[in-house]
């Protein structure tokens, strides 16, 4: 025979008046966050499942992240290359114009106005680090400012400070590209005809460039139009490969984030709460305590000795 005791029934109603709540709170919890639990534990057994989606998403916007700074990168990259490519150009403009017109007073300013750009486009900075200087970006990779600078320097390699080392980056998992360029690749070649050019200035057999040109200065100076051409198409290609980059890497931006929208949905899925259900659960635990509520009021007019006498 089981005993019945008023403090049995006290402890009984009030174990589910407690028991009631918890559930009123849980559920009130889930409505307000509109997710299942608002940490692991609440997530039981889907938690481990749970842990390896979000760990996945994360490290795929750590790539969107690496992209996205890779592609400002490269659109600075291109209006330092096309500073270099239009520096090449205007050269071999001024030395047209001077041949055309037979006067070459003013080529050797001109040609100087054009090496500074390309120089300056050598040493462009993104956010302060230097695009051409290879792993050690905070050091100009160009050391020389004048066409005169440039013939006084004992080699064409000694203008360059850069390392053989050029920026790479990882825009996925098995994605690892190069993304940078040297400035001493991008500039030996454009170097070397300046220098030859303003040697040739400054040689009394074969100098200044000034006036009318000679026959020999007319031959000089058209062979270095040749070589400018040279030099203008390589650059240009670079230029080509730099943009191909940036669809690229925009292409793998893009993939990138409808994998993590689809990593989204997927976490969402184990995640968020069923409203309805939270609505009708704080519905239901509400009728539990009250119910459980006015069995403890009700407890407290009633006792076992009123039945004894």
């Amino acid at each position: 025979m089981s005993r019945v005791s008023t403090t049995g029934n006290y402890q009984s109603a009030l174990l589910n008046l407690m028991s009631a709540q918890a559930q009123q709170n849980e559920a009130q919890t889930r409505l307000s966050t509109q997710k299942i639990a608002t940490d692991m534990k609440g997530f039981g057994r889907g938690a481990e499942s749970l842990t390896a989606l979000k760990a996945a998403q994360n490290r795929v916007q750590g790539f969107i992240d690496t992209g996205t700074a890779v592609a400002d990168r490269l659109e600075s990259q291109d209006l330092a290359l096309n500073q270099v490519g239009d520096g090449v150009t205007g050269a071999r403009s001024a030395i047209g114009s001077a041949l055309a017109t037979e006067n070459i007073n003013t080529l050797m300013l001109e040609l100087q106005g054009q090496f500074q750009s390309i120089q300056n486009g050598l040493n462009a900075q993104h956010q302060g680090n230097y695009l051409f200087a290879g792993s050690d970006s905070t050091k100009a990779p160009v050391t020389v400012s004048t066409m005169a600078e440039l013939k006084a320097a004992p080699s064409i390699a000694s203008t360059f400070t850069n390392d053989d080392l050029p920026q790479t980056s990882r825009l996925g998992e098995q994605t690892t590209v190069r993304t940078g360029y040297l400035a001493d690749d991008l500039g030996t070649t454009i170097f070397q005809i300046f220098k030859d050019i303003q040697a040739y200035n400054d040689d009394p057999a074969t100098g200044p460039l000034t006036g009318k040109p000679t026959d020999a200065q007319k031959t000089f100076l058209t062979a270095q139009l040749n070589r400018l051409d040279t030099a203008s198409t390589a650059t240009i290609e670079v230029i080509s490969r730099n943009g191909a980059l940036a669809k690229q890497v925009e292409s793998t931006n893009a993939s990138h984030e409808a994998q993590v929208a689809q990593l989204g949905d997927m976490v969402n899925t184990k995640t968020e709460a069923d409203m309805a259900k939270a609505v009708t659960d704080i519905q239901l635990a509400q009728l539990a305590v009250q119910a459980s509520a006015q069995v403890i009021s009700q407890l407290k007019d009633t006792s076992l000795l009123n039945y004894l006498r």
